[in-house]
């Protein structure tokens, strides 16, 4: 358990920082061999791509709202 939130954050933002950039095609196969384990795995592609799809929204509308009400 994390005692310390401040001190935890601190490392993050210091690992981020140090941590060297990943180039886009590196990324991709990254991208590319995660979906393959999912595959594998039996999770992917997700049998009904439109289950969840109401939180993806609501999470997208208050998203929008904190961005419009900080822009003002």
């Amino acid at each position: 358990m994390i005692k310390n939130i401040s001190a935890w954050k601190q490392f993050e933002d210091d690992l981020v920082r140090e941590s060297p950039q990943i180039s886009f095609p590196h990324s991709l196969r990254l991208l590319e061999a995660m979906w393959d384990e999912g595959r594998k795995l039996g999770v992917l592609p997700p049998s009904n791509p439109m289950d969840g799809i109401e939180v993806d929204i609501e999470i997208a509308r208050v998203i929008n709202c904190l961005a419009s009400s900080s822009a003002e």
